[in-house]
């Protein structure tokens, strides 16, 4: 891996799986994407994470369930949560469960590097 952090995105929205990536890489992380908690947690990357972005709401595990499920398995991986449907008190929850920050999409790629920073000094 060396200086390139690997960051995991995983969102059931494919055109987020597209795009977040090629941004990621121009921050200088390496990125792999999944379309499902599951497919997460089956890859054999959990361990290597440094920074999870995580959508709220998918289909079958939600992000939250992962975050969770992440806490049963002693994975402590900052977690940015994006979403597209978020409510204001979404956001102070997630928090409060130890997430780093959680983004409403449409986000700005200065709020998603700010997130990653913060996220990288926690781990």
């Amino acid at each position: 891996m060396g200086m390139h952090p690997l960051v995991s995105v995983v969102d059931d929205d494919e055109s987020v799986r597209e795009s977040l990536p090629d941004l990621l890489r121009e921050f200088g992380f390496t990125v792999q994407a999944f379309a499902s908690a599951e497919e997460f947690l089956a890859s054999g990357f959990v361990g290597q994470t440094k920074c999870l972005i995580l959508d709220i709401a998918m289909p079958g595990m939600s992000g939250p369930d992962l975050q969770r499920e992440l806490k049963l398995r002693r994975q402590d991986i900052p977690i940015v949560f994006i979403t597209a449907h978020g409510d204001n008190t979404v956001r102070p929850r997630l928090l409060e469960q130890g997430a780093v920050d959680c983004l409403f999409k449409p986000f700005s790629d200065t709020a998603l590097r700010d997130a990653l920073n913060t996220a990288l000094r926690v781990s």
